[in-house]
C-alpha cells in the first residue's frame, strides 16, 4: 500500500512534465497553423524544435543536477556561475543551429549570399537568454516546491510515528494505573468478605482479558468496550456499603459498530468511585453514556467530598492520561468538561467524542 502511495504522485508529476513540454514543442506548429502557414516535419526539425529542446535541457540540467548538489546544499554562487555558463553554452548553440539552418535553406532554394531579414541577431539572442533565465526559474521554483512536500510529507509521518509511539506509551502507563487500582479493591476485600473476593478475582480475569488483548489496538468497538464497562462497574459494586447509590444507564446498541479508542472512558469512572464515595457519609455516582450518529457521549456525576489535607491518595495520573490520549487521538474531535458544581457537592465530568 505504501509502494502504491508513493509511485501515483511520481506517475502524476510525469504525466505533467510530458503534458507541458508536449505543449511547448507543439507551440510552433499552432501558431503556424494560426497564421496560414504550412510546416512540415523536416522544416519543425530544422527550425522550430531547437528553442523548445534549449528550454528542455536548461530545465533539467536544473532539476536533476544543478539544484539539488547546489542550490539545495547552500552553495548559491557556485550554482549562479554554473548557470550563467550552462546558459550562454546553449545559447550559442541555438544561434549557431539557426544560421546554420538558415544558410542550408538558402542553399536547397538556390539562394546564395542570402543576408538576414529583420530585427539585429543579438535581439533573438538576449530574448533566448532570458527566456532560459525564467526556464531556470521555474525548474527551481517546482524542485522546491516538490522537495517542500516531501519534506512535509516526511514530517507528518514522523509526528504520526511520534502520537503512535506516545499513544502506545500512555496505554502501556494505563495498564499498571488500572490493575493498581483494582488490585487494592479487591485486598480491601478480603479482609472482611472472602466470598466477595472470590468473585472480584473472577470479574478481574474477564475484564484483563479486553485489558491485555483488546487495548492493543488502536480501537475497539463501542459494544464491547461497553461490556468492559459493565463489568468493572460490577467489579466496584462489591466493595460498597448500602449508604451509597449507583446508577448506570447505558443508551448504546448491543451490537453497535462504531470504533473507539480502549479505555479511554474508564479512568473516568475510576475517578468517580476512588473520590465520590466517603465512608460515612451518604454518596453518589451516576454513570450514563449514549451514542448519535454525531457523537459519544459520556455523563459521570458523583458526590463531591473534599479531602482533607493528610490525604495524599489520587495524583491525578489518570485524568491526566485521559487529556493526552484524547488530544493525541482525537485532535479537535472532543469536547470535555468537567470539574465542581457551584454547590461544591457534586463532581460532574462530561465527554463527548464526534463521530
Amino acid at each position: 500500500m505504501k509502494q502504491l502511495s508513493y509511485s501515483r504522485p511520481r506517475f502524476i508529476e510525469a504525466l505533467i512534465h510530458i503534458t507541458g513540454w508536449a505543449i511547448v514543442f507543439g507551440f510552433p506548429f499552432l501558431m503556424m497553423a494560426r497564421s496560414g502557414f504550412t510546416i512540415t516535419w523536416i522544416d519543425y526539425l530544422r527550425h522550430g524544435s531547437i528553442v523548445p529542446l534549449s528550454f528542455l535541457i536548461v530545465f533539467y540540467a536544473n532539476y536533476f543536477f544543478l539544484i539539488p548538489r547546489y542550490l539545495f546544499e547552500g552553495n548559491i554562487k557556485k550554482y549562479i556561475l554554473l548557470n550563467m555558463a550552462l546558459i550562454i553554452a546553449v545559447a550559442a548553440g541555438v544561434h549557431l543551429w539557426q544560421e546554420y539552418a538558415f544558410q542550408t535553406h538558402l542553399r536547397e532554394g538556390g539562394e546564395r549570399g542570402g543576408r538576414h531579414m529583420g530585427p539585429p541577431k543579438w535581439i533573438f539572442l538576449l530574448r533566448d537568454i532570458f527566456s532560459m533565465i525564467l526556464t531556470v526559474g521555474l525548474s527551481a521554483a517546482i524542485k522546491m516546491s516538490s522537495r517542500w512536500r516531501q519534506m512535509d510529507a516526511a514530517r507528518r509521518e514522523a509526528e504520526k510515528s511520534r502520537a503512535e509511539a506516545e499513544l502506545k506509551n500512555l496505554r502501556n502507563q494505563l495498564n499498571p494505573h488500572f490493575l493498581l487500582n483494582t488490585l487494592n479493591n479487591i485486598y480491601a476485600l478480603i479482609a472482611f468478605d472472602t466470598d466477595k473476593a472470590q468473585s472480584a478475582v473472577q470479574e478481574l480475569s474477564r475484564l484483563l482479558r479486553h485489558v491485555l488483548y483488546d487495548n492493543q489496538q488502536n480501537f475497539v468497538t463501542l459494544d464491547k468496550e461497553m461490556d468492559f464497562i459493565r463489568n468493572y462497574i460490577a467489579l466496584m459494586r462489591i466493595r460498597l456499603s448500602s449508604n451509597v447509590t449507583v446508577e448506570t444507564r447505558i443508551d448504546i446498541r448491543p451490537d453497535s459498530r462504531t470504533e473507539i479508542a480502549p479505555l479511554i472512558f474508564i479512568s473516568l469512572i475510576e475517578n468517580a468511585f476512588k473520590h465520590g464515595i466517603s465512608p460515612t457519609e451518604p454518596s453518589f455516582i451516576r454513570i450514563r453514556f449514549s451514542e448519535s450518529p454525531e457523537e459519544i457521549r459520556c455523563e459521570i456525576t458523583n458526590s463531591h467530598h473534599p479531602k482533607s489535607q493528610a490525604d495524599k491518595s489520587g495524583s491525578g495520573i489518570g485524568l491526566e492520561q485521559v487529556l493526552k490520549r484524547l488530544e493525541l487521538t482525537y485532535p479537535g474531535r472532543y469536547d470535555w468538561k468537567h470539574g465542581i458544581s457551584e454547590n461544591g457537592k457534586e463532581y460532574y465530568s462530561i465527554l463527548a467524542i464526534k463521530s
